[in-house]
Parts: structure tokens; C-alpha cells; sequence
């Protein structure tokens, strides 16, 4: 499996996001920087969606890198407790079933589900009996 960055996610099953926490304050960020000042930690898999949009135009390349044909997708701050919010698409739920305060959990998906060999990004689905 090939995920979009190094560093982004963890290789544990089911893997985590990867945060930055400031060595003095202890501040969480992500991703993590590189450099002295944060060490890598492993986000929670499970928050809260704090806000959300649908992404309805393709995004200028570069940077995007993902399929010419384009199709709308949802894309959340998901409030990750105690540590960080984090910008990620949202999957596996239709547009007018997302709001506000609902459990999510991390998973990964394909940039382009149509290519051979995808490059996988991190992304939150309903959890629980959000599901």
C-alpha cells in the first residue's frame, strides 16, 4: 500500500495519523514537522466532525495529483479529542446524511479508485451507530 506522504499515517493495522507534539509546550499539531522541536506522536482514530464542506471543482495541479475525471467529494475538520483538528475527506456517507458532531473514524482510501496501483490517503467515515 502506498500512502500519499511518508510520515503521514502510521504502518500499524489499523493505522493512525501521525502529530507533531511540541517539545516545550506540548502542543499538538499535524503532520508533524520535521526538526527538533516536535517529536512524532499517534492521533487518536476517532473524532468529532467541527466542520465540513463539498469540494465541487477539481483542484489546480499541482499539487493535486488525483483523477482528471472529477466527481464531488466531502472534505471535514475533524476534532480529534484533546489533541488536534485535522482536514481529511469524508467517506462513506452521503452528502445530506453529514452534520455536525457526528463520530468519525480514520481510514484510508484511494485518490484515484480507478488507477492500477492507488496512492492511499487518510480520510474519516461514520463511526458506530453513525455507520
Amino acid at each position: 500500500m502506498r500512502v500519499i506522504a511518508q510520515g503521514l499515517v502510521t504502518e500499524d493495522s489499523p493505522p493512525r495519523l501521525i502529530g507533531g507534539r511540541e517539545r516545550t509546550s506540548g502542543r499538538v499539531v499535524f503532520p508533524c514537522p520535521s526538526g527538533a522541536l516536535y517529536e512524532p506522536v499517534a492521533l487518536s482514530r476517532s473524532g468529532t466532525l467541527w466542520s465540513y464542506t463539498i469540494q465541487r471543482y477539481r483542484p489546480k495541479s499541482p499539487p493535486y495529483t488525483g483523477p482528471e475525471a472529477f466527481r464531488p467529494w466531502p472534505v471535514g475538520y475533524i476534532e480529534l479529542p484533546g489533541e488536534v483538528i485535522v482536514e481529511a475527506r469524508l467517506t462513506d456517507v452521503a452528502f445530506e446524511d453529514i452534520h455536525i458532531g457526528m463520530p468519525l473514524e480514520l481510514t484510508l482510501i484511494p485518490l484515484d479508485p480507478d488507477a492500477a496501483d492507488p496512492v492511499m490517503i487518510p480520510a474519516f467515515r461514520p463511526a458506530g451507530a453513525a455507520a
